[in-house]
Order: structure tokens, then C-alpha cells, then sequence
């Protein structure tokens, strides 16, 4: 590799110079800026929030959506709810791309996260995380690279100050307006972290059990 294509890869810290833009397109123009084109593809990405159920799948379902229409699967790793197939319809994921794992424990959920991540069938794989240590973490980082894809974790906000090798880390609050989703950006690939964002996610639609 010469120096010129490894000054290309967007997982190189540069001081104050971001990477040139890439990733999968969160579907929020100010988002993807505030992420240097997106979502970070073969990269884990933390959602933080204190309570469930605030708008965090919906600040998803755009991109969700794109890569159910290339052809590529969607997994959900034991969703604490069921999908309201519906509305992921209405928000244009292809539903006959869409896999649901329910493992028994939580050495069987990372386990499947793994292997979903790193099987190059699934262009995103999201799970809900009770515990997972750093080099369970790290895993899963290695798998996402493998596979290409993305792998949304969605965790309590009290792991917030635990070293993590996701590639951003978002943490996310209520904001006073019910459709409007407040993002602080703990952590994001080629820079600082950035002052907070409000962003409006009313017209992708609300699921049932799911926000």
C-alpha cells in the first residue's frame, strides 16, 4: 500500500483534516455532514439513549430502507419488540429482506451478531446490547470490516464514558418538539466530536413497540 492510498482511508485521523466523504447516506443532509457522508460502512455505530422508544429506529429507517432496495439483507438481532411490518413497508424497506434472530442468551445474541456481520449478506445488522465488553466490541468491529456492513448497537447511555472501537457513537435525547430527535455526537470517523443537532424525523414513520 503507498502512502497516497493509505492517506485515502477514511479510518486515518488526520489532526483537524476530515476524510474525503463516504459512507451509506443517513437520509438527514445535516447528519450525513456531521458524519462525513454517512453512516460509516464496515463499522460498528453506537446509538445511546436513556429510554427506548425516542425516535432512534426512525433516525434509521432511510437508510434502512436503501439497502433492503439494493438487494442486501437487514437483521435484527433480538429486537425488544416486534416490527410493525406496515410501517417499515410504508418507509420503503423491502420486507422480504428482512431477518429477525431472537438468540436465547447473550452469548448466543453476540455470537449471531457476529456471523451476520461478518457474512457480507447484510448491509446493516442492528442489536439491542445489554452487555458487551471490549473485546467482544472488538469482535465485532473485525466482523463488520469483513462483511462490509453496519452494525447499529443500540446501548444504555451509562456506557457513554467506556472506550469503544465504534466508529461514531451518537447519543440521543428527546427534544421539547415530539418529532424532532436531539443527536450529540460523542464520537465520529476523521474528527471532533461536534455541538449537538435537532433534527426533524416525523416523516419516517413510527412502529409499533419501536420509535
Amino acid at each position: 500500500m503507498t502512502l497516497e492510498d493509505l492517506m485515502q482511508r477514511a479510518d486515518l485521523w488526520r489532526g483537524g483534516e476530515a476524510p474525503p466523504p463516504s459512507g451509506l447516506a443517513c437520509g438527514y443532509p445535516g447528519l450525513d455532514r456531521l458524519l462525513n457522508g454517512g453512516w460509516p460502512q464496515g463499522a460498528l455505530v453506537e446509538i445511546l439513549t436513556e429510554h427506548r422508544g425516542i425516535g432512534e429506529l426512525r433516525l434509521l429507517l432511510p437508510a434502512l430502507a436503501g439497502i433492503t432496495q439494493s438487494d442486501r439483507w437487514l437483521a435484527l438481532v433480538a429486537p425488544p419488540y416486534i416490527p410493525y411490518a406496515p410501517a417499515l413497508a410504508r418507509a420503503g424497506v423491502r420486507l422480504e429482506r428482512v431477518l429477525q434472530i431472537h438468540p436465547g442468551s447473550q452469548k448466543d445474541r453476540l455470537w449471531a451478531l457476529e456471523q451476520t456481520l461478518r457474512s457480507g449478506s447484510c448491509g446493516a445488522v442492528l442489536a439491542w446490547l445489554q452487555e458487551a465488553d471490549a473485546h467482544g466490541l472488538r469482535r465485532l468491529q473485525l466482523a463488520a470490516e469483513a462483511g462490509d456492513s453496519v452494525g447499529f448497537l443500540f446501548r444504555h447511555t451509562r456506557v457513554a464514558r467506556q472506550g469503544s472501537p465504534a466508529a461514531v457513537r451518537l447519543r440521543l435525547t428527546p427534544a421539547r418538539s415530539g418529532s424532532r430527535l436531539g443527536i450529540e455526537v460523542l464520537k465520529r470517523r476523521g474528527g471532533w466530536p461536534r455541538a449537538p443537532l435537532e433534527l426533524e424525523v416525523e416523516h419516517a414513520l413510527a412502529l409499533s413497540g419501536f420509535s
